[in-house]
C-alpha cells in the first residue's frame, strides 16, 4: 500500500498559524521566523501577506498580526504593540508627557496624536489608519519608564514652568508614597527649573 503523505503548508500559511499563537500584538520579524524558512523566503512571505490583508507592516521589517473578531479585522492595541516592540528590542519607549499628564489625571483632555517618547530613532509606526509618532527623547525624560513616577516626570515637564507647581501639588496627593519618593531623588537629573519645583515641594512635605 502507497504510503500518504501530507502536504506541507505554504510559508505564509506556517507563519499565520505561528503568530496566531502568540500574545496580542507581538511584533513578528523575519529574525524571529526563521526556523519557518529562509530569509529571503520570509521578506517575500511576509510582503504576501500584507498585500493579503493578513499582517500590517508598522515600520520596514516589523510586522503585526491583525485581530480578529466577529466584527471583522483590525490592528491589535496600539498601546501593547508599543510596548512589546520596546520589549523585542530593548528600547525604553514611553507615553508623551501629554498622555502622562492625562494619565495622573492632571489635564482631563485626550491627546489627539499617539506620540511615545523613545532612546532610538525617531520615526513614525503605522497601525492601519493611525499613525504614531515615536520621538526620541533626551534619557532624564526615560528615567523610571512607564511608572507613575517617570509618567510625573514628563507631564510636570510638558505643563512647563507656568503650570508644574500646581500639577505637582497634585501629585504629591495622588502617587503612592515610594513614587514621589523616588521622583525627588532623581530632581538633579531634571532640568533646572524643574528641580526647584521638585526640591520645594519634597522641603515642604515635612
Amino acid at each position: 500500500m502507497a504510503q500518504s503523505f501530507k502536504p506541507v503548508p505554504a510559508l505564509t500559511e506556517q507563519i499565520l498559524a505561528y503568530a496566531e499563537q502568540l500574545p496580542e500584538a507581538t511584533p513578528l520579524t523575519a529574525k524571529s521566523l526563521l526556523h519557518l524558512g529562509t530569509r529571503t523566503a520570509l521578506h517575500q512571505a511576509l510582503s504576501r501577506l500584507v498585500k493579503r490583508g493578513e499582517l500590517i507592516r508598522a515600520e520596514r521589517g516589523i510586522y503585526f498580526c491583525l485581530i480578529k473578531s466577529r466584527f471583522g479585522t483590525h490592528p491589535p492595541s496600539v498601546g501593547l504593540a508599543v510596548k512589546a516592540l520596546g520589549e523585542q528590542r530593548g528600547e525604553p519607549i514611553v507615553q508623551h508627557g501629554a498622555a502622562a499628564a492625562n494619565a495622573l489625571g492632571l489635564i482631563t483632555q485626550v491627546p489627539l496624536r499617539a506620540v511615545y517618547l523613545t532612546s532610538g530613532r525617531s520615526r513614525n509606526l503605522k497601525f492601519g489608519e493611525q499613525i504614531v509618532e515615536l520621538r526620541h527623547a533626551p534619557s532624564w525624560q526615560l528615567i523610571f519608564g512607564n511608572r507613575p513616577a517617570g509618567k510625573a516626570i514628563r507631564a510636570l515637564d510638558w505643563l512647563g514652568p507656568e503650570h508644574a507647581e500646581k500639577g505637582l501639588k497634585k501629585l504629591k496627593q495622588t502617587l503612592p508614597s515610594a513614587e514621589f519618593e523616588d521622583l525627588v531623588s532623581v530632581a538633579s537629573q531634571l532640568p533646572d527649573w524643574l528641580t526647584q519645583i521638585i526640591t520645594r515641594a519634597a522641603g515642604n512635605t515635612k
